[in-house]
């Protein structure tokens, strides 16, 4: 398959230097349209994308619970091949467990499945409105609340089903239930003296602390910390809001909090001389030794969505496209789906798969990977981002399946259906075949 994958592609080569028909009256931008349209590698992951979310919503065949995180990434691609009444079901089931406060449990699971009286893992929460299932909350990550505000809007974005935000759940309509989670952010998670919201010291977007062998519950051995990835992921969750909802005094107000968590960010987290995120600022101290430079270390998935936050200049997303590419050369990895380079040294995690280049300490993730090539092609870097999509099409033809993540030598690990990736490449594949459409239609104007 890889084989014939190159022959492809030195074919298409051919095409757009020689004796296709048209190449040589066509723009550089209209031969890598043409590319696109023609790519047969692309057809078969969408293919195989497709299937892998008919079997389910849970993130994966080693997860039961369906995820909140996971599911705002593969929302659009199930609404292609599920049921809508299923959609929304899966999205009304996480207010059912919305907290007093507003904030949205990490997952739910069958009730069946859940052990209740498993006192090492998971607190689980019941509702009595909805008692077929159990639900709990990594209070490590602050990114719940923000992925379920993206879900609804992408579930309202691509239906066209606005009357969803109407329905209600338990007395409080979908539209009030979103706006009663950012209020949790502002509330529960908001530090004053910088204006950015906070969660426990994690690797990038990870949701795995270094003080505890699992490490998902914050406690009093939490170190407290700003990073880019929440406060971006917030950013997107606002903007989001802010177009679905009609009250403009509702649209004001979010439109003010999100702009000064923006000045804030590129205020306090950007370091203009490195032309990169800091990892963490502390609100009291550090887990890692005081001797440690985590400041050389540049975190790959919190970038991507700083620039889906509108949060870097076209200037600045080629400066971090370029470090990126410069970090997957160095380590050895397979995409720029690298979480982050170079990786945190041996034993300053607790949990055992968080070893150098280990499960979100430097393992390779497509799901985030993924979404820096989206970037990519929205800010006109769509060269760029045909090429380094490619090896990531490449592994799925290859391994038969959607992997959680893949080590350094390419070797996929982790959930072997991971929906996450297929949600995101599908994505990833919608975007280059509209881009190219675009192109084509140029074509066909011109030639009219």
């Amino acid at each position: 398959m890889i084989k014939h994958t190159f022959l492809s592609l030195a074919a298409a080569l051919v095409c757009l230097t020689a004796s296709c028909s048209g190449a040589k009256t066509k723009s550089p931008e209209q031969q890598l349209a043409y590319q696109i349209t023609n790519d047969t590698l692309m057809h078969k992951v969408d293919s195989m994308a497709r299937e892998v979310v008919k079997g389910g919503f849970n993130a994966g065949d080693g997860y039961g619970e369906v995820w909140i995180r996971d599911y705002n990434t593969f929302i659009e691609l199930a609404m292609e091949v599920m049921p809508d009444s299923t959609i929304q079901d899966n999205l009304i089931t996480f207010f059912h467990f919305q907290g007093k406060t507003g904030d949205i449990v990490d997952g739910f699971i069958d009730i069946n499945k859940a052990d209740l009286n498993n006192k090492g893992g998971y607190k689980y929460r019941l509702s009595d409105t909805e008692p077929r299932y159990a639900a709990h909350k990594n209070t490590v990550e602050t990114d719940h609340e923000a992925s379920l505000v993206q879900a609804v809007w992408r579930y309202v974005n691509k239906s066209g089903n606005k009357s969803f935000l109407q329905k209600q759940i338990n007395g409080q309509t979908v539209e009030k239930r979103l706006e009663m989670a950012l209020e949790f952010l502002m509330n529960e998670r908001l530090d004053k003296t910088y204006g950015l919201i906070w969660g426990a010291t994690t690797a990038d977007w990870g949701d795995v602390q270094p003080e505890h062998p699992w490490g998902v519950e914050l406690d009093e051995n939490s170190h407290l910390a700003i990073d880019i990835y929440d406060n971006a992921f917030f950013i997107i969750a606002l903007n989001h809001f802010i177009e679905l909802t009609d009250r403009p005094e509702a649209k004001e107000r979010w439109a003010k909090v999100r702009d000064d968590i923006k000045v804030n960010t590129r205020k306090y987290l950007w370091d203009k001389a490195k032309q990169k995120f800091i990892p963490h600022i502390y609100l009291k101290d550090s887990p890692f030794p005081s001797d440690f430079d985590e400041n050389s270390i540049y975190y790959h998935g919190g970038t991507a969505m700083a620039i889906e936050a509108g949060l870097l200049s076209k200037e600045e997303i080629a400066a971090a496209n370029a470090t990126m590419v410069a970090n997957v050369k160095a380590s050895g990895a397979p995409t720029i789906g690298l979480t982050l380079y170079p990786p945190y040294p041996e034993g300053f995690f607790q949990n055992k798969g968080m070893y150098p280049y280990g499960y979100q300490n430097g393992g390779d993730w497509t799901w985030f990977g993924a979404r820096m090539i989206q970037q990519l092609i929205r800010n006109g870097f769509v060269e760029e981002a045909y090429k380094e999509a490619l090896p990531m099409f490449q592994r799925v033809v290859k391994n038969n399946g959607f992997y959680e993540w893949y080590a350094v030598d390419g070797k996929p690990s982790g959930s072997g259906t991971f929906r996450g990736e297929a949600g995101v490449l599908f994505k990833v594949i919608e975007e280059f075949r509209a881009w190219a459409s675009i192109q084509n239609g140029n074509v066909n104007s011109k030639d009219k």
